[in-house]
C-alpha cells in the first residue's frame, strides 16, 4: 500500500468529503482536496498544476480553492483561484494555514484537513456567499496523484 493510500482510511476520507459539503453550504466557493506522495517541483507550482488539471480554474466566479497535500514531503499548500485573490485581503489564508499546520504537527492529518476545509468555507462565505442559483461546479471527492 502506498503512503498516499495509507494516509487516510476510507472512513476518514468520507469525513473530509462531508466537511467539504458542509463548508460549501454557505458559500459559492468550491473546495477540493488533493493528496499525493510527493512533488517533483516546488509545492506551490505543483498545487497550481493540480488546480489546472482538476479544472478548478473553470468555475463561473473563479472561486475554487485547492488544499494540496504532499504526504512524504510533509508539505501542504492552499491555492485559491484569481477571483478569490481579487476579492480578499493579503494574508487571507493565514488563519486556515495555521489551523491545518497545528493539527499536522500533532499528527492528526484528517482533523487538520477537516478543520482547514471548514475554516476555508467560513472565510469564503463573507466574500462569496451562497445564493439559490448556485450549483456545485466541482466534485467534492478527494483526488489523489
Amino acid at each position: 500500500m502506498s503512503k498516499v493510500e495509507a494516509f487516510l482510511s476510507f472512513e476518514e476520507e468520507q469525513e473530509i468529503v462531508n466537511a467539504i459539503l458542509e463548508a460549501e453550504k454557505n458559500t459559492s466557493g468550491e473546495i477540493r482536496v488533493h493528496i499525493e506522495a510527493s512533488a517533483k517541483i516546488d509545492h506551490f507550482s505543483r498545487a497550481q498544476q493540480v488546480f489546472h488539471f482538476l479544472k478548478m480554474d473553470n468555475t463561473k466566479d473563479e472561486n475554487g480553492v485547492l488544499i494540496y497535500v504532499a504526504v512524504e514531503d510533509k508539505k501542504f499548500v492552499i491555492y485559491g483561484d484569481k477571483g478569490i485573490d481579487k476579492a480578499v485581503p493579503r494574508g487571507f489564508w493565514d488563519n486556515t494555514k495555521e489551523v491545518i499546520s497545528k493539527r499536522f504537527k500533532e499528527g492528526d492529518f484528517k482533523q487538520g484537513i477537516i478543520e482547514g476545509v471548514l475554516k476555508a468555507g467560513k472565510e469564503l462565505e463573507a466574500h462569496f456567499p451562497w445564493n439559490h442559483n448556485d450549483t456545485n461546479e466541482l466534485s467534492d471527492a478527494i483526488s489523489k496523484g
